[in-house]
């Protein structure tokens, strides 16, 4: 079986050289031995007319596919050209992106800065507010009536409650009840309401500061003087310790009902205009 690989144009002229050797080769062998009269000169110029036509096919067979070769071999370059111009395009693409990205984590850092800058900012503010729970060192003051039935009443512990302050405390509860800017110590009968919520004796006023002088000031402010002189004239037992460490819960936010936010002409220019008729 041929190889089916060979070339057309390559077998005709092999095949065609191979029959032309075996018919000569019976001829010389016929003269020779007979010398039997040579065949008509026709014959040879037919055969070799037929040689011509073969040759001629095989040779357009081999221009046309070479036509088809190289017509694949143009579209194969023109699509790696085009998949070069894609290629190229996508990488511009992946630099714009990639100067995107730096800058939009450059934002987010500082973003990020600044949330946890107002996140810490937030948090020392709810401290100093009353709204955020805190720890440190302070005193405690446990206030009881007297024996002989005085009650200790609201105007005892605001003076004790503000000469604190005035002491240099910075965070004050009652009882475990956080007081605040808004936080109000007013007589309900026999009881004693703090932020609305009624306490029964005996008190534990307990305050946030320098531990080594807090006691010491508070006698020293009017305030914290007169509630020890009217503790002591109505019987009161008062103790007073210092603590190392004490955490003071947070207050309940509270709405305001009146106050807004921003100044007075910036509320005003918030407010829809009233029409008039």
């Amino acid at each position: 079986m041929p190889d089916v690989n060979t070339p057309l144009l390559t077998r005709i002229t092999q095949g065609s050289l191979d029959e032309d050797y075996e018919h000569v080769a019976s001829r010389r062998a016929q003269e020779t031995g007979d010398r039997s009269p040579r065949r008509p000169h026709w014959t040879a110029a037919i055969v070799v007319a037929a040689f011509g036509t073969l040759v001629a096919v095989a040779a357009v067979q081999n221009s046309q596919r070479s036509g088809v070769e190289d017509a694949s071999r143009a579209s194969l370059i023109e699509s790696i050209n085009d998949k070069r111009s894609d290629l190229a395009e996508l990488q511009r693409k992946l630099v714009r992106l990639r100067e995107l990205n730096v800058g939009l984590q450059d934002e987010l850092d500082a973003v990020t800065t600044a949330a946890a800058a107002a996140e810490s900012r937030n948090v020392r503010l709810a401290a100093q507010a009353g709204y955020g729970t805190v720890t440190g060192p302070g005193v405690r003051i446990t206030v009881d009536d007297a024996p002989n039935g005085e009650a200790v009443r609201d105007e005892d512990l605001a003076r004790l409650v503000n000469g604190l302050w005035r002491a240099g405390a910075e965070a004050i509860s009652i009882n475990g009840k956080r007081l605040t800017a808004r936080s109000a110590i007013r007589n309900s009968g026999v009881a004693i309401n703090v932020n609305g919520i009624p306490l029964s004796p005996p008190y534990v006023v307990t305050a946030i500061g320098n531990n080594k002088t807090l006691q010491a000031d508070l006698l020293e402010t009017t305030t914290g003087l007169e509630f020890q002189t009217g503790a002591n004239a109505l019987g009161f037992p008062v103790t007073m310790e210092n603590v190392d460490q004490v955490t003071l819960p947070a207050a309940r936010p509270q709405k305001p009902r009146f106050a807004e936010t921003g100044t007075a002409e910036q509320n005003a220019t918030q407010r829809p205009k009233e029409t008039t008729q």
